[in-house]
């Protein structure tokens, strides 16, 4: 079985429609029974974490997961609601086997999802979900070959362990030294997973925070707030009349985030980026003086790196590939213009909205600079990301219509534009060209059209453009 006969798990594990395959409670069920058998063959006493977001279905998808790694005899805690790198921080630092999160992040509340850590904190390999999956196909062709006898019993995974949830916020207090409680902060929490944590870690390291969409209700995760819609935050910051100093958003499961500044404008994470990256610079802690970020960043990103003498690398689009890339060149950060932000001068295994956040304030206090001040020389070149629905994720390499037009895009491309692209294969969100998402639909992003070229679409998907050019981006014609 190769990557693209993979059926279940994507890039960001498994996603579906809940209650629907292969999110129904039968299947949940075997996919936490496969998954324990993959647990229990290295260690008999193998121990794993499980936390949700706040959709409805989270709760009755949680348990019936947890009751599958219980039938096989993994001892399993659950943190509650809780954020996904809140999970990944408990599997590495607390001595379980694997780690669970229950959730969609960015997409609607009707949809779920199911992502797992290793006990390093990293998302399990290529070859591990490969192996689970084709234990699930095995129990769902041949329900009768699955012992329904439970070796454990798994509690209900709400309301969880509060150590758990602790043991997180403090660790993220723990990780930024300055003083913020100058600070006044708008905080929208989505009205997912960050609504849990974020009131009291901003309180406890001194923000004066005020928050909005902090009341979750099942059904209004994501909806018209968070880091879907950051305008929300932006405009309530610039009718505030200048009381907040900075206002910052999570998506759903508050593994990336989004900012404002005191006016309002919305800066995402290619200005984070750049302002990581110039403070790990200037303090010695940049690996190789080099940030990687993906096809998608603006390339006005690079230009202002290349100007503080920091080099930028592109990785495919996706947290996953920017990390594979990290491990790869050992850079210290990297991230996606969606928010997603990986810290690796700490412990960090993966993008956190949290930790990002007391960062970025971290830089504002030692500096003494605004955000303003930070990102003001970042000049964002125009650009169009678009999503595409295709009947089928085909690479666009192998899309002759596509590639071609990529190829002479990027032939005639200078410092001042690129060509960038999306694979088919990868899923898409409408802001800030996010990695994750369920089914069907294909992102691009825009690259440099030289006078004259004409647009080469296919039904696959989308070229577009960032330059100073003539920015197009098709809606089908050839």
């Amino acid at each position: 079985m190769t990557q693209q006969t993979r059926q279940l798990f994507g890039t960001d594990g498994i996603r579906g429609v809940a209650g629907e395959f292969p999110l129904t409670p039968e299947s949940t069920y075997l996919i936490g029974r496969a998954l324990g058998h993959d647990l229990v063959r290295t260690t008999r006493t193998a121990k794993a974490v499980i936390g949700q977001d706040t959709r409805e279905s989270s709760r009755w998808i949680a348990d019936r997961v947890a009751a599958g790694l219980a039938g096989v005899g993994v001892d399993v805690h659950s943190a509650g609601v809780i954020t996904t790198p809140g999970i990944a921080y408990l599997a590495r630092s607390r001595g379980f086997a694997a780690g669970v999160v229950i959730s969609a992040s960015h997409n609607p509340w009707t949809d779920n999802g199911i992502k797992v850590f290793s006990g390093d904190g990293f998302k399990l390999t290529d070859q591990r979900e490969l192996a689970i999956e084709k234990e699930i196909f095995g129990l769902l062709q041949n329900p009768g070959a699955a012992d329904e006898t439970a070796l454990k019993i798994a509690a209900p995974c709400l309301p969880g362990e509060a150590a758990l949830r602790q043991a997180y916020i403090e660790s993220l207090a723990s990780s930024v030294p300055a003083d913020l409680s100058q600070l006044r902060v708008l905080v929208d929490c989505a009205n997912g997973a960050a609504a849990a944590e974020a009131p009291e870690l901003f309180r406890r390291v001194g923000i004066q925070p005020t928050f909005m969409h902090v009341t979750p209700d099942g059904k209004n995760i994501n909806e018209g707030c968070g880091a879907l819609h950051p305008d929300t935050l932006g405009k309530t910051v610039a009718d505030s009349g200048g009381n907040f100093d900075l206002g910052v958003t999570f998506d759903g499961d508050a593994d990336r985030a989004l900012f404002c500044d005191s006016s309002g404008r919305i800066v995402n994470g290619d200005g984070v980026l750049l302002a990581a990256a110039r403070d790990l610079h200037a303090r010695g802690k940049l690996s190789g003086e080099t940030v990687v970020a993906t096809t998608m960043s603006n390339m006005g990103l690079e230009i202002a790196l290349k100007s503080s003498g920091i080099r930028m690398l592109r990785a495919n689009v996706g947290d996953k590939y920017v990390l594979e890339e990290m491990l790869k060149t050992g850079a210290t950060l990297g991230g996606e213009q969606s928010g997603h932000i990986i810290f690796r001068d700490g412990d960090a295994t993966t993008g956190d909205g949290l930790l990002t956040a007391l960062r970025l304030m971290d830089i504002m206090v030692r500096s003494g600079k605004s955000l303003t001040e930070l990102v003001g020389d970042l000049k964002v070149f125009p650009q169009k990301i678009q999503n595409v629905r295709v009947r089928e994720k085909v690479p666009f390499a192998q899309v002759p219509e596509v590639k071609a037009a990529i190829d002479a895009g990027s032939g005639a491309s200078d410092d001042r534009g690129g060509v960038g692209r999306a694979d088919a294969g990868a899923y898409g969100q409408d802001c800030g060209g996010d990695s994750e998402g369920a089914g069907g639909l294909s992102r691009s992003r825009a690259g440099l059209r030289p006078a004259g070229q004409p647009r080469r679409l296919s039904p696959h998907g989308a070229l577009v453009v960032d330059s100073h050019h003539e920015a197009s981006v098709g809606s089908g014609e050839s």
